[in-house]
C-alpha cells in the first residue's frame, strides 16, 4: 500500500487544486434570502464524482428550494472522486460533499488525510465497482488479469482495488491502471483505449447510452461485505464551530435524495437544466438502480444513518486485507452526535 498511498496523495491534491476554478453550477445569489427575510449563507458542496444522475439529488435540493429554507445559498461543484474532494473540503475551498466511505477509511488509515468528519450515509451499501462491456472478455475477477484499467487516481473503486483483488483471488500486479477524469471515463471505455473503468454498479445504464454496448458489471459488494456506499462529510473544522449548520444542510440534501428516488425522472430534468450533458433516461434508471442502495434493513426506513458496529466491521475487513497502516475507530471519521437517527 506505501506505492499507492504516495501516488494517491500527489494526485489527489492536484486534482483538488484544480478543481477549485472548475465550477459546474450557479447559486442562488440573486435571490440572496430565504422566506422569512433572511440573508442566505453561502456554501460551496461538492459532488461525489461528476454529474451523474447518482449525483442529481443535490440539484433537487437547490431546485425545489430545499437549501434556501434551510438557510443556504449552495453552489454545485463536480467532484473527482474521494480523494479530490476531501482534499477540497479540507483545503477550505469547499464545505461538503459526499466520499465513499471506505475510501475515507483508506485515507485516514494509511495517513494520507485527516481533518474531516462523515456526518450523515447516502447509501447503505457500497456501489463500487469495475465496469467493462461485453467484447471484453471479462466475466469474473480473475478475468481482469492482463487488462488496462482507468480510473482518477483519489476514486475509492482505485484505492480500494488492491484489497479488492486480494479478497477475489486476482493478482494486483498483472493489472495496469492509467488514470482518467469522471466526466470523460466512459468515453475512455468506448473509445477501447481501455478494458474497464472505475465506476458505480449505478452507472451501468450511462455506461450502456456511451459505450452502446451491454456493461459488464463486478460489484466489490460481491466479495467484500458490510461496506457503506457514499457518505456526506465536512471539515472538522465546520462540525465543531457550527453543529447546526451541519445539521441543517444534511437534513435539507437528503430531503433533496429522498425526493430524487421518489421522482427519478423529474430528478433527471432537474439535472439536465443544470447539466448540458445530461443523458435524462440514464440519470433516471441511475436513481432507480441506487434507490435499493440508499436503505437497508439495517437503517429501517431512516435515510442517513450510519452504525458503529458496521463501521467497525469495515475497519476489521481492511485491516485483515492489509490494506490500513494504522488502527483506527469509528469516531475518528465519523461524527455520531450529528448523524440522523435511525
Amino acid at each position: 500500500m506505501t506505492r499507492l498511498t504516495r501516488t494517491v496523495a500527489a494526485a489527489t491534491l492536484a486534482t483538488a487544486l484544480a478543481l477549485v476554478s472548475a465550477c459546474s453550477g450557479g447559486s442562488d445569489s440573486a435571490d440572496a434570502k430565504n422566506g422569512d427575510g433572511k440573508s442566505l449563507e453561502k456554501v460551496t458542496y461538492l459532488t461525489s464524482f461528476g454529474n451523474f444522475g447518482r449525483d442529481s439529488y443535490a440539484w433537487v435540493a437547490k431546485d425545489k428550494g430545499f437549501f434556501k429554507e434551510a438557510g443556504f445559498d449552495v453552489e454545485i461543484k463536480a467532484g473527482q472522486g474521494t480523494g479530490a474532494v476531501i482534499q477540497t473540503i479540507v483545503g477550505g475551498q469547499a464545505d461538503f460533499g459526499p466520499i465513499d466511505l471506505t475510501g475515507g477509511l483508506l485515507q485516514v488509515g494509511n495517513g494520507v488525510a485527516k481533518d474531516f468528519v462523515a456526518v450523515a450515509a447516502i447509501q447503505q451499501r457500497t456501489m463500487a465497482a469495475i465496469v467493462s462491456v461485453e467484447g471484453k472478455n471479462i466475466a469474473t475477477p480473475k478475468d481482469l488479469e492482463g487488462k488496462k484499467l482507468a480510473d482518477t487516481p483519489g476514486s475509492v473503486v482505485r484505492n480500494l482495488f488492491p484489497t479488492y483483488a486480494r479478497m477475489a483471488g486476482v493478482d494486483y500486479n498483472k493489472v495496469t491502471w492509467v488514470n482518467g477524469e469522471a466526466q470523460t471515463l466512459m468515453g475512455t471505455l468506448a473509445s477501447g483505449q481501455v478494458d474497464g473503468i472505475g465506476q458505480f454498479v449505478v452507472g451501468q445504464p450511462t455506461v450502456e447510452a456511451v459505450t452502446k454496448k451491454k456493461p459488464v458489471v463486478l460489484p466489490y459488494s460481491n466479495v467484500m461485505q458490510d461496506l457503506y456506499g457514499n457518505a456526506l462529510i465536512t471539515s472538522s473544522k465546520i462540525a465543531k464551530e457550527n453543529p447546526e449548520k451541519v445539521k441543517k444542510f444534511t437534513a435539507a440534501l437528503l430531503k433533496g435524495l429522498e425526493y430524487a428516488l421518489a421522482k427519478p425522472q423529474e430528478a433527471a430534468e432537474i439535472l439536465k437544466k443544470n447539466v448540458d450533458t445530461t443523458n435524462p433516461a440514464a440519470a433516471a434508471a441511475e436513481l432507480q438502480l441506487m434507490a435499493g442502495y440508499v436503505r437497508s434493513s439495517n437503517s429501517g426506513t431512516a435515510i442517513g444513518t450510519l452504525d458503529s458496529d458496521r463501521v467497525a466491521k469495515s475497519i476489521a475487513i481492511l485491516q485483515g486485507a492489509g490494506a490500513l497502516k494504522s488502527n483506527i475507530t469509528p469516531d475518528q471519521i465519523i461524527d455520531f452526535s450529528l448523524v440522523p437517527k435511525a
